[in-house]
């Protein structure tokens, strides 16, 4: 087609998310068509991401920052703490705007198919904020699916001797359903009506 050049950045282009071989030959091809406005931005903008962005020390969020935005805002409600999988479902909930408290990224979700263990989460972080004494309250904003189900299951024993309050996202999220792929709405209802453990 165009080339070395041309076929890695397909390739590359291909292995991102949502982007199978055909949108990633468009992509390039509309980046190549005007590289001064379309691909040379993008290279900038990702080699500055590189550079500056890194998980959050306190919750895992990925941010230029360190503590985080969130967790730097002074107007959040520190005695909440809501409990997601993965960075994408930190960002869909804020993008809904329905979370006012602080999060926690775990990093995953206990699977014993895949080997993942307590031990590969970020669980002792999230036990230390819960120790420092100003949660009350843990929200389990995990997807409906059995290992969403056995990690929030699991972190409810561990978090029931703490004396925190501990509720999971109630209706609208599917079973199967994975939080960063839901709407605006559906993700306010289940965090509105999410209910004790």
């Amino acid at each position: 087609m165009g080339g070395p050049e041309v076929d890695h950045l397909i390739s590359l282009l291909s292995k991102l998310p949502g982007m199978g071989p055909r949108s990633a030959r468009r992509a390039a091809l509309k980046m190549l068509q005007q590289p001064e406005s379309r691909m040379l931005p993008l290279a900038a903008a990702l080699a500055e991401a590189a550079r500056a962005v890194r998980p959050c020390a306190d919750c895992g969020n990925l941010d230029s920052r360190d503590p985080c935005t969130v967790c730097s805002d002074e107007h959040r409600d520190r005695s909440i703490i809501c409990v997601v999988e993965g960075v994408g479902d930190l960002w869909a909930l804020e993008r809904a705007r329905v979370h006012h408290g602080l999060y926690h990224v775990l990093g995953g979700t206990l699977s014993a198919l895949s080997g993942i263990g307590p031990e590969d989460l970020a669980i002792p972080g999230l036990l230390t904020r819960i120790a420092e004494g100003d949660v009350t309250e843990v929200i389990l904003a995990l997807g409906a699916t059995v290992d969403g189900a056995a990690t929030a299951h699991w972190l409810t024993d561990q978090l029931r001797p703490t004396g925190v309050t501990i509720t999971r996202v109630g209706q609208g999220v599917p079973m199967g359903g994975a939080l960063d792929v839901l709407d605006d709405g559906t993700l306010a209802a289940a965090l509105r009506t999410r209910r004790a453990t």
